[in-house]
């Protein structure tokens, strides 16, 4: 196993195991920095999702009318634009949902037609790999039930609860509009 991927297995496994002490300690009231997602139920289909990164917020439109603001978590260095693979940066732009996965290593995931071209370009003349695997998804499926991975965790994704992935994902086709904002 590579470096990378070892040390992505070993922060996964400090996020599990502070994700469950966090949870077996005495609720709290919720901060600032753990708002919940608005408590509507996302119905019908999404044409647009807008992320703005700075308010660790997500936004699903239809036709120009907001649906739904779901809480976020970023890659662990959320500061930025993507630029190469392991730097833990979310990628900033316009991009579209080019995939589904219903069997990813998270519960349920969008993906994102990140690196495009002009990554894709930047990258080779710099002579790094621009990364990839961009996917809007839930938890990882080892956590228990209701468990959320606290703080920017991901490798560069967009994470929210299972129970918010279930609906996004029903309601988001291939092609739906994906705007990353700093």
């Amino acid at each position: 196993m590579n470096l990378l991927a070892r040390l992505f297995s070993a922060l996964t496994l400090v996020a599990l195991i502070c994700a469950i002490w966090v949870a077996l300690l005495p609720q709290r009231p919720t901060t600032p920095d753990r708002l919940p997602s608005d408590q509507t139920t996302l119905t019908g289909p999404v044409d647009r999702i807008l992320i703005e990164k700075s308010a660790r917020k997500m936004t699903a439109f239809r036709d120009g009318a907001a649906l739904k603001t779901y809480r976020i978590a970023l890659g662990f260095a959320p500061e930025g634009d993507k630029s190469q693979q392991g730097d833990g940066k979310t990628p900033e732009g316009i991009f579209r949902i080019d995939r589904r996965n219903d069997a990813s290593a998270y519960h349920l995931s969008l993906g994102i037609d990140y690196p495009q071209a002009e990554d894709r370009a930047r990258a080779a003349a710099e002579d790094i790999d621009p990364g990839g695997d961009i996917f809007i998804h839930g938890q990882p499926n080892q956590l228990p039930r209701g468990i959320l991975l606290p703080g920017d965790w991901t490798a560069g994704c967009i994470a929210i609860s299972n129970a918010e992935i279930g609906e996004l994902f029903a309601a988001t086709a291939i092609g739906t509009e994906v705007e990353i904002r700093p």
